[in-house]
């Protein structure tokens, strides 16, 4: 059950009570409001611990949500307008008998609608009365860790990504397959009901070194059950890097045979993820029609019949079932958190009812990961493992697909009543979506779906924090699938949720109205519903169609022009092109275009006066200007105007009245203007945690900060247009990205140590520089970096000629990439007494020189290391022995001069992955078997050169 509504209420009349209630004469109403919502609260935490399931209970519950949101809304807009009148002289305005009315009249409402609330909760308070909750209780206990919440987190299992059993044989026939020119085969598909694996078996033909190795280019896409066609080709055109703006606005047969003249023309694998049907095929095939091409096409797919249709010859490979052996060893590695440890043995008692367990899922892969999520967050308990079992039996005795279904239905309904709002949320995005971990953690926040927990005795846990913790408890129970992580934390950067986790995520979603997915099929019904409180839109539609004023978020997934709006964009396209146009249709197009998108712009800054999230995800033409409307949504605690083009370089000063944002992403685009020009308003935001500026403001935008204490994310900052010393007072940043120009003023060149710190806070883990066409003073570079001694993530994009010693360099630093800072001197003897390096990319005349020498002892962490475009690179050096002991991965790109590989290299057996691209053929000729180098590195199991691979082991 969704408590985060209640507790977010609860929440905002806690601080109200604080802040200003006894001076007003609403505290009797307000604290009766908190006291039935508290009733409410309890209520709920009882039903759900004794896992009721009713219907009168399932109705109580969206009822009790909308009245918790009902209550926020008129406590925050009590709470802000107290707020502003104490800013303007509010003791002095209350005296004067004009104010006096207006405050007396704001007093009557505010409590005329407690009022009204609490009725409203009294009434269902004696519904619920009535009924004995202890009577409807399912049969069983139910699953403790639903409601019991230990005080003390455990350290979970390491989250595995990639969970493999029973596919060995399937990745050595479709290599196979893949590998063979000579076969007519050109499409390979991997079938299997939902559940079995097919998009992880995928991912490792995609991933397989050998595979690597023969494409010239390898494409992941994902299809799904409603396919876009173009979308689909942009896709693999943006993968391909080879999509261009022009391309956005020519038709899909343009598309087509682009993509097919370069499938003729390279050798690539395209791999369509989750093909659903014969007409989805038949819709993408015109773009795989070249005739002689050596490219492939892999696919997934339910339906086994695809691949006869599109391929005479096709390869067809059906995933099976896994068998018990099979089954258990999956479970093991899920379930068992220390099954790897040596001398470990499991429980006789857990193992036996695990391996009865087992039996249940019929060997469904997806069943088994999922049923060992749950018990892996309930290990070492004997007793709660019990109760699982319990609940697992009654009903795994169905049809495959019902037992996976049932799995999956449980793995919900086991979820502490903390995590089942964040995991609900999830059902705002599309299918396949690559979800954002730091977007999706904002997004909680700013909703209030987590905060922090600094009331529970945790001090100092921000909410960011905890909102961390709860995903990684989503993936540790396996409800994510993990796409991407941090080269330097290992945290999630990104993830996934397979379709069917999503069908239960969507079902239980539309069972607590908690969302409205609205597309150009559905968006009429939105004017006959009642209060919708989320929206998602996953297709264009007309936003007039919401009628709800107390809308709290709003999620674009689609460009934010109307589709009958792209034709007008067309004609300013040609317009723009065509000197035979005539002008009078380009100032009606683009009279009736801005007409329309101020129109659009007004109805929402003017009819949803509650948002608390706005958010566009793929921008789009938004008209000429942002409407200082925009000033009005004083609610918004998440504003996103990424990739949104504006006409205009000019944002509204308006931007100032939103004082409840914590994040505000500005990173716009312009039709007319590089740079775009930002009021200096932004200090007046103090609750900011995450800003992202944009990536080039004009000369007249100077913003001062230093009122923006909470902040944590700073990105797109520079000393042209902020003020360093604003830098200070940010005491809780935690990722700062300079772009452009960073120039202290007053410095003090003769006594370094004379110069006042830029950076207090102990927080800042990630540090990145990036400019474009000026030099950054090394003395300046190097006071900074004085300043982050906590920093693990270090990215130089800019020249600096020097690299400061090493006692400049924070001893955290676990990844750094050094690009166009042409060094003069070697870097790697500063670089190699960091500890805990562990990534190392020097890219793009990152160093100057003609030699590098990495010394015994040197680089005791490193597992990667990149050089590319290092042009004047003739010779490279590694001590003999003990250099780089733990290097895993080496890459060597574009390093023209470079003559030969170091004869260190021998000494690493670490080393799994060579990487040889865009050599002279005297070097690669080095490389190749029987080549000078190659004793350097026949150790090494995987070497890749350009387009061919050499296995060695």
């Amino acid at each position: 059950m969704d408590f985060s509504a209640v507790s977010s209420a609860l929440k905002a009349i806690g601080e109200l009570t604080q802040e200003v209630t006894s001076l007003w004469g609403v505290d009797e109403q307000v604290e009766g409001l908190a006291s039935e919502l508290r009733w409410m609260q309890s209520f709920l935490k009882v039903a759900d611990a004794r896992k009721v399931d009713h219907e009168v209970i399932r109705t109580t519950v969206v009822e009790i949500i909308e009245l918790a949101y009902d209550a926020e809304d008129v406590i925050e807009v009590f709470a802000l307008k107290v707020a502003s009148k104490r800013k303007g002289g509010f003791s002095n305005c209350i005296k004067r008998s004009a104010c006096f009315l207006k405050e007396g009249c704001l007093l009557h409402q505010i409590k005329s609608e407690i009022e009204k609330i609490t009725t409203r909760i009294e009434v269902l308070t004696r519904q619920l009365k009535t009924y004995d909750v202890s009577k409807l209780v399912v049969d069983g206990e139910g699953l403790s860790s639903s409601t019991e919440r230990l005080e003390a987190r455990r350290p979970y299992p390491h989250v595995m990504d990639d969970n493999i059993v029973g596919l060995d044989d399937g990745i050595k026939d479709l290599v196979t397959v893949l590998l063979d020119e000579q076969s007519e085969r050109r499409v390979v598909s991997i079938c299997g009901m939902g559940g079995l694996g097919k998009t992880t078996l995928a991912k490792k033909i995609y991933h397989h070194s050998q595979v690597v190795g023969h494409f010239k280019h390898l494409v992941w896409v994902y299809v799904s059950q409603h396919c876009q066609r173009r979308k689909v080709w942009e896709d693999i055109l943006s993968d391909l890097l080879i999509l261009s703006e022009e391309d956005r606005k020519v038709n899909v047969e343009k598309l087509a045979k682009k993509l097919s003249s370069f499938f003729e023309e390279n050798k690539c694998l395209v791999i369509l993820d989750d093909v659903w049907s014969i007409e989805a095929w038949d819709s993408l095939k015109q773009a795989f029609s070249a005739r002689e091409t050596k490219s492939k096409i892999l696919l997934t797919s339910r339906n086994k019949d695809i691949v006869s249709h599109a391929d005479r010859n096709g390869y067809l490979y059906e995933l099976q079932e896994l068998n018990y052996n099979q089954s258990w060893e999956l479970f093991q590695k899920i379930a068992f958190p220390q099954t790897n440890s040596p001398g470990y043995k499991i429980d006789a008692k857990m193992k036996e009812l695990g391996e009865e367990m087992v039996k249940h899922c019929a060997g469904l892969p997806l069943a088994i990961i999922i049923l060992g999520g749950i018990l892996a967050t309930k290990y070492p308990s004997l007793a709660e493992w019990l109760k699982v079992s319990a609940n697992v039996k009654p009903y795994l005795n169905n049809d495959k697909g019902e037992v996976l279904r049932d799995v999956l239905a449980l793995s919900y309904d086991d979820l502490p009543p903390y995590l089942r709002p964040c995991f609900l949320y999830l059902s705002h995005f599309p299918e396949d979506y690559e979800i954002p971990a730091n977007r999706l953690i904002q997004l909680w926040v700013a909703e209030g779906i987590v905060s922090s927990k600094q009331e529970e005795g945790d001090e100092g846990q921000i909410a960011e924090d905890v909102a961390e913790g709860y995903l990684l408890e989503l993936a540790e129970r396996c409800m994510i699938q993990v796409r991407e992580r941090d080269i330097a934390t290992l945290k999630i950067r990104s993830f996934q949720m397979h379709d069917l986790m999503r069908d239960v995520c969507l079902s239980k979603e539309k069972q607590q109205k908690f969302l409205y997915i609205a597309d150009q099929s559905n968006a009429c019904q939105l004017s006959s519903i009642g209060r919708v409180r989320r929206v998602s839109a996953h297709k264009l539609f007309w936003i007039q169609c919401i009628k709800s004023p107390h809308l709290r978020s709003l999620l674009f997934f689609d460009t934010f022009l109307p589709g009958e709006e792209m034709e007008k964009e067309k004609v300013l396209t040609m317009a723009r092109h065509d000197e035979s146009f005539n002008p009078l249709v380009w100032f009606i197009a683009i009279g009736v275009l801005g007409t329309k998108l101020r129109g659009i712009w007004k109805y929402m800054f003017n009819n949803f006066n509650f948002l608390r999230v706005l958010d566009y995800e793929r921008g789009g033409v938004a008209g000429c200007k942002l409407p200082n409307d925009i000033g009005k949504l004083i609610h918004l605690r998440f504003l996103s105007l990424r990739d949104l083009t504006f006409g205009s370089s000019k944002l509204p000063s308006s931007l100032g009245n939103l004082r409840c944002l914590q994040s505000l992403d500005l990173r716009i685009k312009n039709t007319r203007f590089k740079s775009a020009h930002v009021p200096n308003v932004l200090w007046r935001m103090q609750q900011l945690r995450h800003l992202y500026l944009p990536v080039e403001c004009n000369r007249k935008t100077k913003l001062k900060l230093g009122t923006l204490r909470n902040l944590q994310t700073l990105v797109n900052f520079n000393t042209k247009n902020c003020y360093v010393k604003d830098l200070i007072y940010m005491t809780n940043i935690r990722e700062l990205k300079i772009r452009g120009p960073f120039n202290i003023e007053d410095f003090n060149t003769g006594e370094l140590d004379k110069n006042p710190p830029i950076i207090h806070s102990k927080y800042l883990h990630s540090l990145s520089i990036i400019n474009e066409e000026g030099i950054i003073d090394p003395r300046h570079l190097a006071h900074l970096l004085l300043s982050c001694e906590n920093i693990s993530k270090l990215r130089l994009d800019v020249e600096i000629r020097r690299l400061p010693e090493y006692h400049y360099l924070s001893s955290n630093l676990a990844y750094i990439k050094l690009r166009r800072c042409k060094l003069e001197e070697d870097p790697m003897p500063t670089l190699a007494e960091l500890p805990y390096l562990s990534m190392l990319e020097l890219h793009e005349e990152a160093f100057i020189g003609k030699e590098m020498f990495c010394s015994g002892q040197a680089f005791a962490k490193l597992e990667s290391l990149s050089l590319k475009g290092l042009n004047f690179l003739e010779e490279w050096k590694v001590s003999e022995e003990g250099a780089m002991p733990c290097l895993r991965r080496l890459e060597i790109e574009n390093c023209i001069q470079l003559k030969k590989l170091p004869d260190g290299l021998r000494f690493i057996a670490t080393l799994q992955e060579l990487k040889i691209e865009s050599m002279p053929t005297t070097f690669k000729d080095k490389v190749e078997e029987g080549g000078e180098d190659f004793c350097k590195v026949r150790h090494v199991p995987s070497i890749i050169v350009d387009a061919r691979f050499s296995s060695i082991l």
